[in-house]
């Protein structure tokens, strides 16, 4: 992976392999509470079921490399018991630190005050849990997701026609926030655009079920928005069986919107099967999830405010800061949509592109 660059709002940001984390003067340093060695850091992987999240695992032991760090890790399968169970594990093991990327943002609650009580700092990343304390979140602007999204089928479709919402998991943030943010643009600035909302929780098999059950009743749709790229598979498949896979300038064509930034979309919006991604930072999570990690265990503190990585640490509410990472969107041209500026599919700074 190169850490070398990173494409945002189309500013380069450049990152070094050592770039210490900073938030304003609420950033005091420390030691790792080792007494000189390694941190040992807990890290939950989420799934690995999907391309994004098998290049976050892939990440995670890279990042720890260079930061001094010692893993012990688990796979919680995208089950919360698993999780829970998962934490457990780790406190018998020792960790001074865990992260994780709770997918049920509620149910985690009992075992993030579970570890407060025994001092162990949680970093979350991806996802934020609905309540509870965590150390730090690191994770992109979610809401920002579903308005890029909602701006790109809006303006491609001329403000009119039916679209296809592929929600994630309601039970997540995530899913929340980018099912609430795309309709609420697409009611504001698109009201002639009708949205069908088609819960998925996150399945593959859902999300096409669903999806070839609503081109059946509404063999008109215009663009498709999916949630995340698990649905990527199942909606070219639908597509090609319709007859719908043609060039943009076919009236027939169906804007397809995916949201992760895996290599197999850049090479599909590169063939002209899909339109547009945004870039997930799956790099950035593992990065800076295990700093932020590690920096907890020093002692260190942060406040609202610009990092140095190109980012800006949010108070979501009293006590918790989330470090929201850049997320561009990626199209075809690197044109601008809706007055704001995307990222060319064939960029080399973005992680979908480093090998």
């Amino acid at each position: 992976m190169n850490h070398g660059r990173l494409v945002s709002a189309g500013l380069t940001v450049l990152l070094g392999a050592t770039v210490a984390l900073t938030a304003g003067c609420g950033d005091r340093g420390a030691g790792t509470g080792t007494g000189g060695g390694k941190p040992l850091i807990g890290v939950d992987y989420p799934r690995s079921d999907t391309d994004f999240w098998n290049s976050y695992i892939r990440y995670v032991p890279q990042s720890a490399g260079e930061l001094g760090i010692d893993l012990k890790t688990t796979n919680s399968q995208n089950d919360i018991a698993n999780l829970i169970s998962n934490a457990q594990t780790f406190m018998s093991q020792g960790v001074k630190a865990v992260v994780m990327a709770p997918q049920d943002t509620a149910a985690i609650a009992p075992t993030l005050a579970q570890l407060e009580s025994r001092k162990i700092p949680v970093v979350t990343i991806d996802t934020r849990p609905d309540t509870g304390k965590v150390f730090m979140v690191v994770r992109a602007d979610n809401r920002a997701y579903g308005t890029r999204a909602c701006q790109f089928l809006g303006t491609k479709l001329g403000g009119r026609g039916k679209v296809v919402m592929l929600q994630g998991g309601l039970d997540s943030i995530n899913g929340r926030d980018r099912t609430e943010a795309f309709s609420e643009c697409m009611g504001k600035q698109f009201p002639g655009i009708k949205v069908f909302g088609e819960a998925t929780d996150w399945k593959a098999d859902v999300a096409a079920s669903k999806l070839q059950t609503r081109f059946a009743s509404d063999p008109d749709i215009r663009g498709v928005y999916m949630q995340s790229s698990f649905a990527l598979s199942g909606t070219l498949q639908i597509l090609k069986q319709r007859g719908l896979q043609v060039p943009p300038t076919d009236p027939k064509h169906v804007f397809v919107v995916s949201n992760d930034g895996i290599p197999e979309e850049l090479k599909n919006i590169g063939e002209g099967l899909i339109d547009a991604t945004v870039s997930q930072p799956a790099d950035l999570y593992a990065r800076y999830g295990l700093e932020y990690a590690k920096a907890a265990i020093g002692g260190r503190t942060f406040q609202p405010g610009p990092t140095d990585h190109g980012s800006t640490i949010i108070q979501v509410r009293d006590g918790l800061l989330e470090d929201q990472l850049p997320a561009p969107l990626v199209t075809l041209d690197g044109a601008p949509v809706a007055g704001q500026p995307t990222v060319r599919y064939d960029d080399p700074s973005l992680w979908g592109r480093q090998g």
